[in-house]
Formats: structure tokens, sequence, C-alpha cells
């Protein structure tokens, strides 16, 4: 899979540690930022790695900032993403398996390198099952994000 990464100032810290693992799992990584801490705005890396996502020149994504929740609102606003943040296994591939989820958000300062890599396993190794109730509910979230759109 071709993963599109981004991160904040505040996700600095997990850079080495998403990108090692990605790599280790055969991933293409698509490396949107950033390296440093200089600070920069999460709703613009969110944005970067939604549009990779949306254009098709990533199949999912990983975004990373200080809490995960930030970045996660902030790429649920583009129409067709589904972003979450997972801080536990479990929830990281239960969100793809059951909520076809597109955009995995961490917080670097919520979880250490050895999780975010258990989780990004999680989410990567995960599929979204179609199962008629998974699909029935996912239809009705594509409904209202169509009512809503302006």
């Amino acid at each position: 899979m071709r993963i599109a990464c981004a991160l904040d100032h505040a996700g600095v810290p997990l850079r080495q540690f998403v990108f090692e693992t990605l790599s280790a799992l055969g991933h293409e990584t698509v490396d949107l930022g950033v390296a440093t801490t200089d600070p920069v705005d999460y709703p613009d890396i969110a944005r970067l790695a939604a549009e990779r996502v949306l254009n098709g020149e990533a199949d999912r994504a990983v975004i990373v900032c200080g809490s995960g929740a930030g970045v996660a609102v902030a790429a649920c606003k583009f129409p067709g993403i589904r972003a979450t943040c997972a801080h536990d296994t479990y929830t990281a591939h239960q969100c793809v398996e059951h909520d076809d989820v597109n955009v995995l958000c961490l917080g670097a300062r919520v979880i250490g390198p050895a999780l975010a890599a258990d989780v990004i396993r999680a989410y990567l190794g995960a599929e979204f099952t179609g199962e008629e109730r998974h699909a029935r509910r996912l239809g009705k979230i594509d409904a209202i994000e169509r009512e809503f759109s302006r």
C-alpha cells in the first residue's frame, strides 16, 4: 500500500518510528513532512494527507500531532475521508474493519513509539469487512455528509 504520512511539529518525536514501521511492513510512503519542531498548523498537515488519499496518490494515511484529535477533526472535514484517532490496537483494526477508516491519527504526546508501531500495524493489517450492517451504516454517514455539504 502507498501511505501518506504527515506530522505537525508536535508529532516529530514519532516521525522516525512511523516511517521505520511502514518501511518494515513493506509499504511505500509519501512523506508530507514535517521534520522540524518549528510550529506548523495541524489543519494544514491534515489537508496534505487527506488530499493525497482523495486524489488516489495514497491508499491510506497516517497523521501525527500532539494528541491526534486535532488532525482527526480537520481530516474529517474532507468529504470521503474517514479519520479516527486510535491509541490502542483494537480501535486501530476495528475502525477499518467496521468503519472503513482511511486516515489514522496518532498523538505523539499520548503514546510512545512501541505502541504507535503496534497501532500502525493493526491499522494497516485490517481490511473493511463489507458486511451489510457496516455498509448500511457507512451509507448513512455518506448521506449525512451529502446533506450538509455546501
